[in-house]
């Protein structure tokens, strides 16, 4: 198959490193222009089209997509993974096997932004990627291919990307063959079923203390590195990297701190105990709660939500 792949974010580099390593081509690698990035806002050009340099890959960087990127003629099918832009009518109708998706979760189930992220804060015990085909609405289309993938007590959301990026770009190639070979399979999605995964926004990183334990650890393990799980400190919002659930019964009142020790700050939930172990202040580097008390005293019975 001769593949035109969109995509921006670091989750799409496996696949394309993986396309150029099987029997299809990639004609082209269409994504975002290059942007200001970190404090210094430094012009950068986005991880796929480093990975397109590397490999030698022809890159477009247009505002908005269109057909005339390419010559139908000569590409069969359309790769999009990551890609940050809605792709319209034109192009999905406009390559003979249409457009193909590569969603890091089980659709229906996570359409949107966030998949990841959604699946950690829930809790699920199980994800997995989805190849399916694009379609006018969000996420919808007939899926191809699903792969399921155990979610490990320790994931953060870059962990679990990373894994998910690889698993996808397996299923993608998986996929391409068996169009290419007219073996492929598209299943209907149970639109019934579907649940939607939007983006988060710095807000929905506020811990919430009379939540359980367990759901607060969480919080912070899915919202890595963004918009990161935070509380305050005497009106000063204080970022949590690391924590971990101490009890999940024992308690006190929620957001006030029980234990000082060497493991860490343990504060109370609404049920059970958190041990916060890296944080981090505005403007300062990342650090361990020993670190941090030594130049914030804090005592038993002071509160991290004040």
């Amino acid at each position: 198959m001769r593949v035109v792949l969109f995509g921006t974010a670091p989750f799409a580099v496996p696949s394309l490193e993986r396309l150029i390593h099987s029997d299809h081509i990639v004609v082209l690698c269409v994504t975002q222009p290059d942007r200001p990035c970190g404090r210094g806002l430094v012009t950068e050009p986005p991880p796929v089209k480093q990975a397109a340099l590397r490999l030698q890959v022809p890159i477009a960087q247009p505002q908005r997509p269109t057909a005339g990127l390419f010559s139908p003629a000569q590409v069969d099918v359309g790769v999009v993974i990551a890609y940050g832009r809605l792709i319209g009518r034109e192009l999905l109708d406009a390559l003979p096997y249409g457009m193909v998706g590569v969603h890091p979760s089980l659709l229906p189930k996570y359409r949107g932004a966030a998949p990841i992220t959604w699946a950690l804060l829930n809790g699920d015990p199980m994800t997995g990627v989805s190849i399916f085909r694009l379609s006018e609405r969000l996420d919808d289309g007939e899926v191809l291919r699903q792969r399921l993938m155990p979610v490990r007590p320790d994931d953060t959301g870059p962990i679990l990307t990373d894994r998910l990026a690889e698993l996808g770009a397996e299923e993608l190639v998986a996929a391409l063959d068996s169009l290419a070979n007219q073996t492929a399979r598209a299943t209907p999605q149970d639109h019934s079923q579907a649940t939607l995964a939007p983006k988060l926004t710095k807000a929905d990183g506020r811990i919430n203390w009379r939540g359980p334990a367990e759901m607060i650890e969480r919080q912070v393990r899915a919202l890595v590195p963004w918009p990161g799980a935070w509380t305050q400190w005497q009106k000063t919002p204080v970022r949590i990297w690391r924590a971990r659930v101490k009890s999940t019964t024992v308690s006190g009142s929620p957001g006030t701190i029980v234990d000082i020790g060497a493991d860490g700050l343990s504060v109370a939930a609404g049920q059970g105990i958190v041990v916060l172990e890296e944080v981090q202040l505005a403007g300062r580097r990342r650090m361990s709660v020993r670190e941090f008390l030594s130049g914030h005293p804090m005592k038993v019975g002071d509160r991290v939500d004040a």
